[in-house]
């Protein structure tokens, strides 16, 4: 464990029990959502590609419009 998680945890340690138990809980879904979040992008970069080839083959066609954010 790194010293910046002990102290973390030294400092979580003298909550209420009640606060301690929700700091765990949101430490533990933020932990479950980037795993979760890793995986799908994982699985989703052979996708990401092809989508990038395909605009990427749009623009040199000429397929394309640039965006003017000023108006």
């Amino acid at each position: 464990m790194t010293e910046l998680l002990e102290q973390l945890f030294d400092r979580v340690s003298k909550l209420p029990p009640e606060e301690q138990d929700e700091i765990a809980n949101w430490m533990m879904k933020e932990l479950d959502s980037e795993r979760k979040w890793d995986a799908l992008f994982a699985k989703s970069q052979d996708r990401l590609s092809e989508l990038g080839a395909a605009a990427l083959t749009e623009n040199s066609e000429g397929l394309t419009e640039e965006m003017e954010f000023e108006k």
